[in-house]
């Protein structure tokens, strides 16, 4: 099984930085994608990477040794306000399986 820890959440004024941490740790021989999405109430989970509003603010970085993935989030606004998922495709046995870690609340106020 993988498990996937994420740490670094919180509570931040409008403007302000948080740095989260995933780390994949299990029995899969690979971590084909880590990567993060976001769920802000009452709107579906999405993939950061594919939020525009984030982009030149937010930053997704991974360390392969530690199978770590982290997401630098700089000028936080308000609507960046949601609970942070890492979602991890594993390759075990020659398969590939979907996980996804218990989330991260990030409540940035104005």
């Amino acid at each position: 099984q993988v498990q996937l820890v994420e740490s670094g959440g919180g509570l931040v004024q409008a403007g302000g930085s948080l740095r989260l941490s995933c780390a994949a740790s299990g029995s899969a021989s690979s971590f084909i994608v880590l990567t993060w999405y976001r769920q802000a109430p009452g709107k579906q989970r999405e993939l950061v990477t594919n939020v525009d509003s984030v982009k030149g603010r937010f930053t997704i970085s991974r360390d392969n040794a530690k199978n770590t993935v982290y997401l630098q989030m700089n000028r936080l606004k308000p609507e960046d306000t949601a609970v942070y998922y890492c979602y991890a495709e594993a390759n075990i046995r020659g398969y590939t399986y979907q996980y996804w870690g218990q989330g991260t609340q990030v409540t940035v106020s104005s």
